[in-house]
């Protein structure tokens, strides 16, 4: 569910959940992404934006407390990226000042990671050319590193661009879609982005959790989004599938994992807010 405004659907949500019409409720809120699109992680409209979202999670601890819920309620908050400044008019990489787009038969997306398929015998070409553009790197589909989980997979492109942090891959700064107005010149379309590598810290999230299943005033390492997805099922009592995650990472905030994964007859309900999203389950 979108809302520009998290207290109707947090309420709505909660009478379908206490009430037991409903397994499970989400609510995900794009306002502070949005902002820090448009106007950059430090303005003052990411500030607000931030401030609604606590008005409303006050909202919901106040429902928690007054339906007794504290003892049967898992709740995790988590954000699915973070965001870094960016400059537009300073930090644009142009590939149409190093290659012919010519001999690119197909370029996907724009920003901090660009796909570029390239023409027959026209890559060692292409390749050698971006390799010598500062700010950015480039990879064929086998260099792309390990640790990205990418390059292996059967529609990865010729060539993997990838900008360094604050930088801004296009084919030109024409194309970029600016903010137009009558009383000077066309301003940023976006002052924030995320998408950069993730070991840049400005792109890591957060995790919080509290509740029946989890250990209180535990300050965890890092860990990865692919993990919570195991706690998740941990805390609704569902077999995980397959998956990219690492038990070892997460465990430890649980109280007790003994019985990892094996169905137990007790009642729990979960939260989550997953960048921003709200999540209740009945078991």
């Amino acid at each position: 569910m979108l809302a520009s405004s998290l207290h109707h659907p947090i309420l709505e949500e909660n009478k379908s959940m206490f009430s037991g019409l409903a397994d499970m409720a989400a609510v995900y809120f794009e306002k502070i992404d949005v902002e820090g699109h448009h106007f950059g992680p430090d303005s003052h409209q990411v500030r607000a934006a931030v401030k609604h979202l606590d008005l409303a999670l006050q909202t919901l601890n106040r429902k928690i407390k007054d339906t007794n819920m504290e003892k049967r309620l898992n709740v995790m908050l988590f954000s699915d990226h973070g965001m870094t400044k960016i400059k537009w008019m300073e930090k644009v990489i142009e590939l149409d000042k190093y290659i012919h787009m010519s001999d690119i038969v197909k370029m996907m997306d724009r920003g901090p990671v660009v796909s570029l398929w390239t023409k027959n015998n026209t890559y060692q070409k292409v390749y050698a050319a971006l390799s010598q553009v500062p700010n950015m790197k480039v990879y064929g589909r086998q260099d792309i590193p390990k640790r990205f989980h990418y390059r292996n997979g059967k529609f990865v492109s010729h060539l993997t661009l990838v900008a360094e942090p604050g930088w801004f891959i296009a084919e030109n700064k024409e194309k970029l879609p600016f903010w137009k107005n009558d009383s000077g010149p066309p301003s940023a379309w976006q002052n924030g982005w995320h998408g950069y590598d993730n070991q840049f810290v400005d792109m890591r999230g957060f995790f919080l959790a509290a509740g029946p299943d989890f250990k209180q005033n535990v300050r965890a390492a890092p860990i990865q989004a692919v993990d919570i997805y195991n706690l998740m099922c941990w805390t609704l009592r569902v077999d995980p599938l397959p998956n990219n995650g690492s038990w070892s990472r997460v465990e430890f905030l649980l109280n007790s994992s003994d019985d990892l994964f094996q169905t137990r007859k007790l009642w729990t309900r979960f939260f989550c807010l997953l960048g921003f999203l709200l999540s209740y389950m009945k078991v």
